[in-house]
């Protein structure tokens, strides 16, 4: 037997019917191109390109000079807790209490815990596509069944009350969507999300898991809407953040939920055999970020925006690129399903995926393929990198597909 199926045959089945995270499937890939010599402008991993705000920084520095090195609570420290609390409460209209917030290694994380505590084999999880790239897999894992609901750019990505109403069956147990949305960049109204909810009214077993991850990245006057802000969904709702994003703490991994007392000490639980409390520096770190005003990251924001609208203005340009305009997060996900059938440079495009990989080798430009995301017809491209190199980046990118 050859030393490949030795190491096979001991694997669980588990894990040899998960998926490879796209994402980071695609940023490997580009790396290994990197250490060829290759010139790649990577535009495909989620993750910003600014420093951590210094403020939050010396946060950390003086954890470290006060000796923060023990284990932490499970659950997280109470002073952080009560920063999440502070944080919900000023920018969501939300009242939770300690009992009712659990911290984690990141809200991917928080995400899984939430999987595994609420979900029996067979629940069916409704995901509204396009969705994040690891929901369906957290959902499999916990044995659960996710339910794809197609959306189109004509609707700016976003499901319908029909649509919702439709998916609904006797085994339904969960919907999850994130608002901001990765990979669309689209924004629920509250007047969308009261839509959605009225349709839940109906159906009073099923929760809802709301990804605001995304949260303060946000072009728009209208503001966010959380799901829990409405009291009818409130007690249904597991909110989902953290500080990756709008704080560019990516490797700081800190994430958080805020849901029924029932569920966070179900998640409490679970953490507690598996990784314990999150990191105790990361931790008195993100206090500070939380207890500090938004507005504070709003430079970025900014920035994001402008390179948003660069990007839409470069690729009206591109033919057979389709675009709508994201409202936050900072991805475009356009249709390139016009390419569909063609061969470029002797290379048949018949996939998102063939499209993106085409992309990475003839272009030097890395995105992801949106069959990740549970869309097909479309391709992520993350506008988290500089002004100069997006403007190299679909330059190449209309020279490989004319």
């Amino acid at each position: 037997m050859s030393e490949t199926a030795i190491t096979k045959s001991s694997l669980s089945d588990r894990v040899l019917n998960m998926s490879t995270s796209a994402t980071l499937a695609m940023a490997a890939k580009a790396r290994e191109l990197r250490a060829e010599g290759k010139d790649i402008i990577g535009l495909s991993l989620g993750e910003p390109d600014f420093n951590t705000p210094d403020y939050i920084k010396e946060a950390a520095i003086q954890a470290i000079h006060d000796d923060y090195n023990a284990y932490t609570p499970v659950d997280g420290y109470v002073e952080l807790k009560e920063a999440i609390i502070t944080k919900f409460r000023r920018d969501n209209n939300l009242n939770y209490t300690l009992p009712q917030i659990v911290v984690s290694t990141g809200a991917k994380q928080a995400l899984y815990n939430v999987a595994q505590v609420m979900l029996n084999p067979g629940d069916e999880v409704i995901l509204p596509c396009p969705y994040w790239v690891s929901y369906a897999d957290i959902v499999k894992l916990a044995e659960g069944v996710p339910v794809e609901v197609q959306t189109s750019i004509a609707t700016d990505f976003k499901i319908t009350a029909e649509q919702l109403e439709a998916a609904i069956t006797p085994k339904t147990k969960m919907l999850w969507y994130s608002s901001p949305c990765n990979p669309s960049g689209s924004l629920y109204s509250k007047e969308e999300l009261r839509a959605l909810a009225d349709v839940l009214k109906k159906h009073p077993d099923i929760y809802v898991v709301s990804d605001e991850i995304y949260e303060h990245i946000n072009f728009t006057k209208k503001g966010h809407t959380s799901m829990a802000e409405f009291s009818d969904m409130y007690n249904r709702t597991i909110t989902i953040n953290g500080v990756s994003k709008a704080f560019a703490m990516t490797g700081w991994r800190i994430g958080y939920i805020g849901a029924p007392e029932t569920i966070a000490r179900a998640c409490n639980k679970m953490q507690g055999q598996v990784t314990s409390g999150a990191n105790c520096i990361a931790q008195r770190a993100v206090i500070t970020a939380l207890n500090e005003s938004p507005s504070r990251v709003d430079y970025m924001i900014q920035e994001f925006k402008t390179r948003r609208d660069l990007v839409l203005k470069l690729l009206d340009d591109v033919p057979g690129f389709i675009t709508n305009t994201p409202e936050g997060a900072f991805y475009v996900f356009p249709n390139i399903s016009a390419f569909f059938g063609k061969t470029l440079r002797g290379k048949t495009i018949n996939n998102a995926t063939d499209f993106s990989l085409y992309l990475l080798e003839e272009a030097l430009v890395a995105t992801v393929t949106g069959d990740a995301f549970g869309n097909p017809d479309c391709i992520r491209i993350s506008y988290a990198a500089s002004q100069e190199q997006i403007v190299e980046a679909i330059k190449r990118i209309k020279r490989a597909v004319n």
